[in-house]
This record gives structure tokens, C-alpha cells and sequence, in this order.
């Protein structure tokens, strides 16, 4: 079921991107900036926010290839910058909310009459932003990020509690967005209408500091 980070994701979620293919990375300029590659560095405790992007939907399905699951048409991610430092690096942020509005939310699964909500469980998170683009997405030591999805079916209200030990992203500069594809979560608690895994793939963009488009470096 799609909740990915959903779910997380978290995923929750959450960072930022490349231009085209690889951001051109400025030496002694900071790895996220403002008003574009090489731009004005973003500042420590800035905090980032991104919705889901313009016509996408965030997903969580019970396979890498199928369509079965759950689809939300909006979510968003809020982050706050930790650590910026010079390009090439990588920049670090606390995933601190990852939401999913219900009432945009809706399952194709058998049985399933709808969601009722869907949440981010164990933030804050850890996330890496590298110059390259490539976001990694870290619960807590000890913990594991933790998606909670409540459905109403047939038999009344279902949780199916899934976990993964980390996300993975890309950011791309093209648009100062952050995409997840098919990030496995596996079901740690639920009834048989919760899959036993959960394919999350949403796309976030555009992410902003103060409104203006974040870029990487």
C-alpha cells in the first residue's frame, strides 16, 4: 500500500537536486542554495518544505510493478537544515514532518472502503542530501522508519504497520525536486488486507526555504 514515506516516509519526507543530469558543483559555494546553482547558501536552521509535485500522486503498492495499494494526491514534507557545508559535500537535514491528507487518499484493495489516515511514525529523521542528488533518509539509531496506515474495510478498522531500515532518493535541480521510487517497506502488523510489502514512489517538488526554490550543488 502506497503510504511510502508515504512513509516515510517517512518519508517521510525531504531534501534536495541535480540540474539536468548532475548539479555543476561550485567550489567553495554551499552544497543547497537559493536562487540557483552557485546561488546564495541556504542557512543552518532554515527550515525546507515541499508538497507532492503538480499532478503526481504519492503510492504505496503491494509491488514494485503492480497498482494495487493505496494513492494520495497530496502530501508534503518539512525538513530543517542542519549542516550546509561547501560543494561538493553533502548537506544534512531533520525530516521533522511527513504528512499525508486523508481525504486525498484512496485504495483499489478488495475490500478496502477507504483510508482513514496515514502516519509517520518515529521522526525525526536524519536525511543526507549529496552533491551528486542522491538523498538518503535515516530513522534514529535504535529505530527504524514507520508508517502507519488506517483503513476502513468490510470488517471495520484495519492499522497495517509497516517499517524500513532507510530511504533513498534523488533531487534533481530541473525542477527543485525529491523523488522516491519503489522504496520496500515490510509489514510488521496488520490483518491480511495489509500487503506484506509496500512499494513507495511519490515525487516532491518544488522544495523551498522561505519560498524560494532550493537548489543542490
Amino acid at each position: 500500500m502506497r503510504t511510502r514515506s508515504l512513509l516515510a516516509l517517512a518519508g517521510t519526507v525531504t531534501a534536495l537536486t541535480v540540474a539536468a543530469a548532475v548539479p555543476a558543483s561550485a567550489d567553495g559555494g554551499a552544497v543547497l542554495t537559493t536562487g540557483g546553482v552557485g546561488g546564495t547558501a541556504v542557512a543552518v536552521g532554515d527550515t525546507l518544505t515541499a508538497p507532492l509535485a503538480a499532478g503526481t500522486t504519492a503510492t504505496l503498492y503491494s509491488s514494485a510493478t503492480g497498482t494495487s495499494g493505496v494513492s494520495c494526491t497530496s502530501s508534503q514534507f518539512t525538513a530543517t537544515v542542519t549542516g550546509n557545508p561547501a560543494a561538493p559535500g553533502a548537506a544534512s537535514e531533520s525530516v521533522t514532518g511527513h504528512t499525508f491528507d486523508p481525504s486525498s487518499c484512496t485504495s483499489n484493495v478488495v475490500g478496502v472502503l477507504g483510508v482513514s489516515s496515514i502516519t509517520v511514525d518515529n521522526l525525526p529523521y536524519t536525511a543526507s542530501v549529496a552533491s551528486d542528488g542522491t538523498l538518503s533518509v535515516s530513522p534514529a539509531s535504535g529505530s527504524t522508519i514507520q508508517t502507519t496506515v488506517k483503513l476502513r474495510t468490510l470488517l471495520g478498522s484495519v492499522s497495517c504497520v509497516y517499517r524500513a531500515p532507510g530511504l533513498t532518493g534523488k533531487a534533481d535541480n530541473a525542477d527543485s525536486s525529491i523523488a522516491f521510487t519503489n522504496q520496500q517497506f515490510t509489514k510488521v502488523s496488520g490483518s491480511s488486507l495489509c500487503f506484506a510489502s509496500g512499494y513507495f514512489t511519490a515525487k516532491y517538488a518544488p522544495v523551498t526555504d522561505g519560498g524560494a526554490p532550493v537548489f543542490v550543488n
